[in-house]
């Protein structure tokens, strides 16, 4: 399975976002009113500016509100420009047919397919209307960032995590590469609180950092 288009698509889109963090290049109607005291605001309008998250509304993306699982796997897919061209079908897949809790006509089902056949593990019955953890948001958006990336395997000296005991042992890896990889850091007191549900500037941020982490990465890549 060829992941090349998707990779440099995303880091293209990312070269131009890192840019617009260098000064006020936003016009006055074209950033979220509602996250001026949000960490990560300017990450979070570099993004919408470039099309890959949306808001409530053009001007509303409402920060504190929980992701629920739809909304998280819609971030990483739509963040990471996932799709299925690169891939040959006989026929179109269908969400039903992957998925026991995906509605074929779901605003998400395109969300959940793409990233279902771009390598992203998803729970079969998962369920999209609950609030996404933020232990399997990292851990979806990492195996994402790799697949696109094609990021070797690498070996790290795991951080010393105050709440590991917390952790779903399935995503202690992810997680570990989030922090390596600085998609992720701790908090004052060391903890990851993998089981806080995640809000949607926290989501976010995430992305941005895994994008701009890709794109450390693949500065060298040929561009179309």
């Amino acid at each position: 399975m060829n992941f090349k288009n998707s990779a440099f698509a995303a880091i293209a889109t990312l070269s131009l976002l890192t840019f617009s963090l260098g000064g006020p290049v936003f016009a006055a109607d074209s950033s979220f009113k509602d996250i001026g005291n949000v960490n990560g605001r300017d990450k979070i309008n570099s993004l919408k500016e470039q099309g890959l998250i949306k808001g409530f509304s053009d001007t509303r993306f409402m920060p504190g509100s929980k992701v629920t699982t739809a909304q998280g796997v819609q971030f990483i897919s739509g963040g990471l420009q996932l799709s299925l061209a690169a891939i040959d079908f006989n026929k179109a897949p269908l969400a039903s047919g992957i998925f026991t809790k995906v509605k074929d006509n779901a605003w998400y089902a395109e969300a959940f397919v793409n990233a279902h056949y771009n390598g992203i593990e998803i729970d079969a019955d998962i369920d999209p209307s609950k609030p996404m953890t933020k232990e399997l948001f990292t851990s979806l958006l990492i195996q994402g960032v790799e697949k696109i990336g094609n990021l070797p395997m690498i070996n790290i000296v795991p951080a010393d995590i105050a709440d590991a005991d917390a952790l779903e042992p399935s995503f202690q890896g992810s997680i570990q590469r989030s922090l390596k990889y600085n998609i992720n850091t701790l908090d004052a007191s060391g903890n990851f609180n993998p089981k806080k549900e995640i809000t949607r500037a926290e989501a976010a941020v995430m992305l941005y950092n895994a994008l701009e982490y890709l794109n450390s990465k693949t500065d060298s890549a040929p561009q179309n």
